[in-house]
């Protein structure tokens, strides 16, 4: 594990500081003011410095067979789909038909046990 380096003591800071001012040269010494004036010529703009991109050439348009083909081919795939979304729905009905059919008598005959049940509660017996 690394330890913290110890602060530098501001005097060696100073030394450090003009040693680079040093090396950057005299004429660098006085940064600009904010009361200097600027020459807004002398400023380059943004489209001085970076080129507009090539004109790309126009694509030619893709000619109408192959969208006619595609969209036929849509239409085949959803009247597929609608013929066979058909098929099931009439499968389906079929398979609950035979369901229904399978449990009527039985329900049939657990009706008629309660209406008997009830029957004989509502009415007094016969004598």
């Amino acid at each position: 594990m690394d330890t913290p380096k110890p602060p530098q003591k501001p005097t060696h800071l100073l030394d450090d500081l003009e040693s680079i001012r040093q090396l950057l040269g005299e004429e660098n010494l006085d940064p600009p003011l904010l009361t200097d004036s600027i020459d807004p010529d002398s400023i380059p703009l943004l489209s001085d410095i970076v080129t507009p991109p090539p004109v790309a050439e126009p694509v030619p348009a893709p000619q109408a067979t192959p969208l006619r083909s595609s969209i036929q081919q849509s239409l085949n795939r959803d009247s597929e789909l609608s013929r066979l979304d058909s098929e099931l729905r009439a499968a389906a009905e079929l398979i609950l038909q035979d369901v229904i059919d399978d449990f009527v008598p039985q329900i049939e005959a657990e009706l008629k046990r309660r209406l008997q049940a009830r029957l004989s509660r509502l009415l007094p017996p016969r004598k």
